[in-house]
C-alpha cells in the first residue's frame, strides 16, 4: 500500500509557484525526499491555472507519512507556506492493491 497526498497550493502574483521554487532551490524538497518512507515529493502546474500548484506527495504507509508529520521540516515547510500567504487543498488516495485493471490497461500506452 501507499498513501497519496494531491496538495494544491494557491496563491497570487505567482506566489505558488515562487513557494515550489524555493522548496527546491533550498533543497528543502531533497530532504523530504530522503526521508524514510518517501517514494515521490513532486510539483507540477496546472495548464489552466497559472496561480496553483499541485505537489504529489507519496509515501509508503501512514506511518511513513505521521514521522514526517512529526519532523522538523514540517516547520520549515510551514513558514515557507506563511512567508508566500497559501491556500491549500488536499486529497488523500490510497493505492489499490490489484493494480491497473484489464479493461483500463488497454487505454495506456507504455
Amino acid at each position: 500500500m501507499s498513501i497519496m497526498v494531491n496538495l494544491y497550493y494557491t496563491g497570487t502574483g505567482g506566489a505558488a509557484r515562487a513557494f515550489a521554487r524555493e522548496m527546491e532551490e533550498s533543497g528543502t524538497a531533497d530532504r523530504v525526499r530522503a526521508e524514510a518512507g518517501n517514494q515521490r515529493y513532486a510539483y507540477f502546474f496546472p495548464a489552466d491555472d497559472p496561480e496553483t500548484v499541485l505537489l504529489m506527495d507519496v509515501w509508503t504507509d501512514q506511518a511513513a507519512l505521521d514521522r514526517h508529520h512529526a519532523s522538523p521540516m514540517m516547520e520549515t515547510i510551514a513558514k515557507l507556506r506563511e512567508k508566500y500567504g497559501l491556500r491549500m487543498r488536499a486529497e488523500r488516495y490510497v493505492t489499490d492493491r490489484e493494480g491497473i485493471p484489464a479493461s483500463d490497461r488497454a487505454f495506456i500506452k507504455e
